[in-house]
């Protein structure tokens, strides 16, 4: 790769961490909207986390014909089209605010995550592609701490615009976020106006050279099993840290006593603590290799959800589930780019295999929020611990799969 080539590449990744920080303020504010719907429409937890399952359920359905979007239209016009389907999702919000509907809330939140699919389709492998090669993972992570920033910054300024006083009408409390996710949509017309604008590299003529040179006989995206168990991971990764930020603020509320804008501060720490995670982690991997770094975080998310059960409530429940935050940091960069790790002409479609997994999202809460109903709110976290261990099982053998079978 020559030095002008490795310009424009650098100039288009600084370009996608605003992609990333986009997406990553818009999902967290789920976890505000989750306990200020759950208020007014006198909701359970099972039916609180149709808002997650909505948003995730996203990622089923439209994640690979996302992904043969993007093979068509290329990696830049993928990220205009994110920018702007999220956009209209965010418009639907005055709407769907205005009829008091919460079905209508969750039709607006899947055209929503619609745009955010078509976003994490087209810009992650656009990251990967773009990477100096071996970097990919370190850089991923690096820019993707961006989207941690966001998720930092989401919960307490969501937690500004969108609760209001206890005193409120619920009409009131309803119409309180149509004004907040108005000024979301403009915003994401205004960053698809932006990269219409730029000129950037086109990654699919990197993705065929890597081809060329893999000569590995393959002919589907589906004979790569370290792809395959990547994508599960994916599932276990999301799943997990969506379930464990959705609860955060009722946990606080229960195990500590906070109140919900104090749990949405502290929300913020949960948040923030993956977007330190990840600038450190864009360094490590410079020395240490991703899937060991990997196998560390997974060992330390397990121990803590697990420290957090055990300790029923308190100081010592809430500092360990806010640490997780920390050690999910570089989670799903590392997974993703060891997941894609050669693929070549495949990446595109592979990243909307990968992108469906994200589905962890709308049933891993769900599943969670159906045993806190059951048999408790801190014994229903033995739900991520779960994930946590397949995803050690893919750091230390998964991500090997195909070279374990060749």
């Amino acid at each position: 790769m020559s030095a002008q080539s490795q310009q424009n590449n650098n100039f288009a990744l600084s370009v996608l961490t605003t992609l990333f920080f986009m997406m990553g303020f818009i999902t967290c504010m789920n976890d505000i909207l989750i306990p200020h719907l759950k208020e007014i429409f006198k909701l359970s937890y099972t039916q609180a986390m149709l808002i997650q399952f909505c948003f995730f359920t996203a990622y089923a359905v439209m994640s690979i014909p996302m992904g043969k979007l993007v093979e068509k239209v290329g990696y830049k016009n993928g990220v205009i089209g994110g920018f702007l389907i999220a956009a209209v999702g965010c418009l639907l919000f005055y709407p769907a605010a205005g009829s008091h509907s919460y079905p209508i809330f969750l039709g607006a939140l899947f055209i929503l995550a619609s745009g955010i699919v078509l976003l994490q389709v087209a810009g992650n492998p656009y990251v990967t592609l773009l990477a100096k090669p071996g970097k990919e993972s370190a850089t991923l992570t690096l820019i993707q701490a961006f989207n941690s920033l966001a998720t930092m910054i989401a919960p307490p300024l969501g937690a500004m615009l969108i609760f209001v006083d206890a005193t409120a009408s619920e009409a009131e409390r309803i119409s309180s976020v149509q004004i907040p996710y108005l000024g979301l949509a403009g915003f994401l017309i205004l960053l698809a106006v932006v990269v219409k604008m730029l000129h950037l590299p086109d990654a699919r003529k990197i993705a065929e050279e890597e081809t060329e040179h893999n000569h590995d006989g393959k002919t589907s995206v589906w004979q790569y099993k370290h792809m395959v168990l990547g994508a599960a991971a994916i599932f276990c990764y999301v799943g997990a840290e969506v379930a464990i930020g959705s609860l955060m603020i009722n946990v606080l509320e229960v195990a500590a006593g906070l109140n919900h804008t104090t749990g949405a501060f502290y929300l913020s720490v949960y948040w923030g603590g993956a977007m330190v995670g990840r600038f450190i982690g864009s360094a490590m991997m410079n020395k240490i290799a991703p899937n060991k770094y990997l196998a560390f975080n997974a060992v330390a998310t397990i121990t803590l959800t697990i420290i957090a059960i055990l300790a029923g409530g308190g100081f010592i429940t809430m500092w360990s589930l806010l640490l997780i935050g920390f050690f999910n940091s570089i989670m799903f960069p590392t997974i993703f780019s060891l997941a894609t790790k050669g693929l070549g002409k495949f990446t595109g479609a592979a990243s909307g295999i990968i992108c469906t997994a994200i589905v962890g999202g709308a049933i891993v809460p769900v599943v969670q929020g159906f045993f806190a109903d059951h048999i408790g709110l801190l014994v229903s976290f033995f739900v991520p611990t779960l994930c946590y261990l397949y995803i050690l099982f893919f750091a230390t053998k998964g991500y090997k799969a195909d070279e374990q079978t060749a």
